[in-house]
């Protein structure tokens, strides 16, 4: 964006909240476009990853972060610790809460992190899918949620269908610092095509393999290559934790992994718009997720 008025804003917002509340769904939702991996399962983010709304007076960036939960592996210590760190350079704290359900521990556990922060940051409350229950239970709710952060001003929304998403982002551009774009205007995510193809491919792996096996499987990309302008050829290892869970995920005959690859290569070519011929294949790391010299080989840096 070459030029822009004297009064622009724009700023980081830090999307926090505890797994599943949809995080992901909210931010593609406002982008207009798919940027980060959904499912119905917890843990589907893992990594911080950015969502730039370009607007004609602000530029939003968005952080969308992992769920933040009570870690039982090292995985989930790192991703805690991701989540947090994104606060550091935030200009605004997003916290979205499941407003159909009471809060849960984890909401809490977040929501004391957030009280601890030593520099003072405005937290907006996004009350998230608030089309699935009564207005009644609602208001219960609400009342619940903001006894957790008094000072955080709250939205009633809808993620899926769209409700008050308008009001959200003016709420945000009014809190945003001014000053120049961080970005250019037509883009929308910091993700290279490799590390968004890895996350559809576990997209695809979570609504296949409905079970905690996916939550012990890692991908990485070996191999990411434009073999003309309307080809790409993309081969990827899933690292799994037990033996056991490595026939699991190949399935009987290869019936499983292939249902898998089909299912992610139509989901990036979507993105790509382009042929994609992805390859996939299944090795065993034992226990990856307590293993350091693993995470910082799969990108989950300390």
């Amino acid at each position: 964006m070459d030029q822009y008025p004297s009064n622009f804003k724009s700023g980081f917002v830090a999307v926090m909240g505890r797994p599943n509340v949809g995080k992901s769904t909210l931010i593609n939702q406002l982008l207009g476009t798919k940027i980060a991996a959904t499912s119905p399962w917890p843990q589907t983010t893992r990594k911080a990853q950015m969502g730039i709304l370009t607007l004609e007076k602000a530029q939003i960036v968005f952080v969308d972060t992992p769920g933040f939960h009570n870690p039982i592996h090292k995985l989930g210590e790192r991703m805690n610790q991701e989540a947090l760190q994104v606060l550091e350079e935030s200009d605004i704290i997003l916290f979205l809460v499941d407003i159909s359900q009471p809060p849960h521990e984890e909401d809490r556990l977040l929501a004391n992190a957030l009280s601890g922060i030593k520099r003072s940051i405005p937290i907006l409350m996004a009350l998230n899918k608030a089309d699935i229950e009564s207005e009644e239970i609602n208001k219960k709710h609400t009342f619940l949620y903001q006894e957790l952060l008094p000072h955080a001003d709250t939205l009633l929304i809808s993620s899926t269908l769209g409700m008050n998403l308008d009001q959200l982002v003016q709420q945000m551009i009014v809190l945003l610092p001014e000053g120049p774009p961080f970005f250019p205007e037509d883009q929308l995510t910091d993700l290279y095509e490799r590390e968004i193809a890895a996350d559809l491919i576990r997209e695809s792996i979570l609504f296949n393999l409905r079970a905690e096996i996916p939550h012990s499987i890692a991908v990485r990309i070996d191999e990411f290559k434009d073999r003309d302008e309307r080809t790409t050829y993309i081969a990827a290892t899933l690292f799994v934790e037990r033996d056991s869970q490595k026939g699991i995920v190949i399935g009987q005959g290869g019936e499983r992994l292939k249902k898998i690859g089909i299912d992610a290569r139509l989901k990036i070519e979507e993105l790509l718009g382009r042929k994609v011929y992805l390859q996939l294949r299944v090795k065993v790391r034992k226990n990856w997720r307590n293993d350091d010299a693993a995470l910082n080989l799969f990108g989950f840096k300390y």
